[in-house]
């Protein structure tokens, strides 16, 4: 059972006479009776399996040997016909490999009398925190609810040892990576097949997230950007409202969802079916990036390193062009990095020691430019599986040269 071994490592780098307690948290409350909906934290899916709200993984290393215990929802007819059913022992015992499943309300009482009788000296949470002004999440909360019950107990961060491990995936994993880049692929041939002029930007992205939910994908990897003209120079253009008018283009960054991994993705299309040729000059240039990152990526490489090199050939086929006389000008056209880790995160879990690359790690490789007083933006997005030698482009099948886009968008029209 893979979870099981994956909270054997996590159980490894555990102190002698510790604990750790973590929370798949709850949905969070938006107005009235509604609800944002749930995410359950991402370490606890890592080493259980479950995404469902109001439960906890509590692992005792007091003792000669490490204890497991899972709480969940108890089941309640009358509330289960409103939101559905809860998870039962036995389904939690079958997903997680945990056998010591208990109520979540029996959580206080547990911990009580472990803590009585154990006296562990530290105890570890998921005290992940992304910036300082976000507020605290639900197992920093938790955190803060533990050690003012317990105050001599050292607190531990228990995120850094699960994302070192979460940054290279198991062969599961990359199955699922696969299977959402697959719906992802078929779902942008579908946009290939709709896209025309005057469409609404948010008509564009109705029919990706259409077709990927048809297809079995369970959402979107993140909130779809769909950005024509001007729009697609902005990095994280969401609003999606404006109109794609002709001979412009749109650039598309997306991803499926399968399973709890994801697809991230992105093509940039003529939204009148072909591309003019100055349109042609900077997306040329941009896959001549992404296919020289494709070729560096290896073991032992850094994401600095990838990077360095996008910059390298986009700013020679700028410079080439006369829109920049020397290379470290390519800042005012391309102002982001060229690959982050993808998983269960979008932007996946990341930790210094493991800067290098290593076979099993999956990367993105995503070179744009952002020319704004052409009111031209491209960016090319691969996913990248690295192995022993070098790595696989996981969406090698996800047409991406301007003779392949047209040829495509040529075939809708000929029908």
């Amino acid at each position: 059972m893979k979870y099981s071994e994956r909270r054997k490592q996590i159980e490894q780098t555990m102190e002698q006479g510790s604990i750790l307690l973590l929370h798949s948290g709850e949905a969070q409350h938006i107005s009235a009776d509604s609800y944002y909906p749930f995410e359950a934290d991402r370490q606890f899916f890592y080493l259980t399996g479950i995404r469902r709200e109001n439960m906890a993984l509590l692992l005792d290393k007091t003792g000669e040997q490490t204890e497991e215990h899972l709480f969940i929802e108890p089941a309640e007819p009358a509330k289960e016909r409103w939101t559905g059913k809860k998870l039962t022992k036995e389904e939690a015992q079958e997903i997680s490999g945990i056998q010591k499943i208990h109520l979540i309300d029996e959580l206080p009482s547990v911990l009580s009398v472990l803590m009585a009788r154990k006296l562990p000296q530290k105890a570890y949470f998921d005290l992940y925190r992304h910036q300082g002004s976000d507020l605290p999440d639900y197992n920093m909360a938790k955190a803060k609810q533990f050690s003012a019950m317990y105050p001599a107990v050292k607190l531990g961060d228990i995120y850094p040892a699960v994302a070192e491990l979460r940054m290279v995936k198991d062969a599961e994993e990359i199955a699922k990576t696969k299977q959402a880049i697959e719906i992802t692929k078929d779902a942008l041939e579908h946009v290939l097949a709709t896209l025309h002029p005057e469409q609404k930007e948010y008509q564009v992205q109705a029919e990706f997230e259409y077709k990927i939910q048809m297809l079995g994908a369970e959402g979107t990897a993140f909130p779809t950007i769909a950005g024509s003209g001007v729009n697609g120079t902005m990095l994280h253009y969401e609003t999606n409202q404006d109109t794609c008018k002709p001979d412009t283009l749109i650039l598309l960054d997306l991803g499926a969802r399968y399973e709890g991994y994801n697809a991230d993705i992105t093509r940039t299309y003529p939204v009148s079916g072909k591309f003019t040729e100055r349109q042609k000059q900077f997306y040329d240039i941009v896959l001549r990036a992404n296919q020289a990152v494709a070729e560096m990526a290896k073991p032992g490489v850094t994401l600095a390193e990838l990077n360095n090199r996008c910059k390298e050939v986009l700013s020679d086929g700028l410079m080439e062009l006369g829109i920049i006389e020397k290379a470290e000008d390519i800042s005012r056209y391309y102002m982001h990095g060229v690959s982050h880790h993808l998983g269960i995160d979008v932007h996946d879990v990341t930790v210094p020691k493991l800067a290098k690359l290593q076979p099993g790690m999956i990367i993105t490789d995503e070179p744009g430019l952002y020319i704004d007083e052409e009111e031209i933006g491209i960016r090319i997005e691969d996913d990248l599986l690295i192995t022993e030698d070098g790595c696989k482009v996981l969406s090698a099948d996800v047409i991406r040269t301007t003779e392949e886009i047209e040829r495509k968008i040529s075939e809708r029209q000929d029908r």
